[in-house]
């Protein structure tokens, strides 16, 4: 059981990493947060956290980024859960609405809406019909962790096999579920450096669908996590 103080810490270090994709150290974390307590009780702390598995230090100089199981807690435990912003669900809104006036595919347009508004990898398409589309591969290849030209042939050797990686994730969902994946829980993607937030929808026409967010493992998990319930609910209200 984690503390007050090492769960304040911890959320700290993936907040600031989520910003600069740089290691915290416990001289940076003082400089930014006040704890009330001496240099050598946080560098404990953090030490602590690291000999628990949700920290570690990439370098020996280096300060700490999260570990699956620190990204696990946050989401689990820490994460505050918020609800998408009123001007984006506006947006979808009038997209999806003007899409099905126009009687386009909203299987093959949701992708693009979910890349737009998460800047990362968004999937979608239909699962009886194993019809799939992705938007924003070029988002997602511009973080950092991705500079290393094995973690681009991995997402890349994804999106060529798409329609058999799918059944692996659906199998495990029930509809209007969202699960988030982090790191090697994805089944996509066998990397340490992304995560997956997907559910199983019904799309208007009838069809099961599938909605994913594709990002660094640093990704935003509560606005993309809004970001798909509020798609998800949003495609099943125009059911048939």
């Amino acid at each position: 059981m984690l503390t007050g103080r090492q769960k304040r810490i911890l959320e700290i270090v993936i907040k600031e990493y989520t910003r600069s994709a740089e290691p915290l150290g416990s001289e940076e974390l003082l400089k930014q947060y006040d704890f009330g307590v001496s240099p050598a009780t946080i560098r404990a702390e953090m030490a602590e956290l690291t000999h628990l598995g949700y920290l570690y230090q990439p370098h020996v100089s280096a300060g700490r980024v999260p570990t699956d199981k620190g990204y696990r807690f946050f989401v689990n435990d820490l994460m505050k859960s918020r609800s998408l912003p009123v001007g984006e669900q506006r947006m979808l809104q009038e997209e999806i609405l003007k899409l099905k006036a126009r009687n386009i595919r909203l299987a093959r347009t949701a992708a693009k809406l979910l890349a737009t508004l998460s800047h990362n990898l968004a999937i979608s398409g239909l699962i009886e019909e194993e019809e799939y589309f992705q938007s924003g591969i070029r988002s997602l290849l511009s973080n950092p962790e991705f500079s290393d030209v094995d973690e681009i042939c991995r997402v890349v050797e994804v999106l060529d096999y798409l329609d058999e990686n799918v059944d692996r994730i659906m199998s495990q969902l029930k509809e209007g579920e969202v699960q988030t994946l982090i790191g090697r829980e994805n089944p996509l993607i066998k990397s340490d450096d992304c995560s997956m937030v997907v559910s199983r929808c019904r799309m208007p026409d009838g069809n099961t669908g599938i909605l994913a967010i594709i990002g660094p493992k640093r990704m935003r998990y509560a606005k993309n996590i809004s970001l798909i319930e509020y798609m998800t609910r949003l495609l099943g209200r125009f059911n048939p």
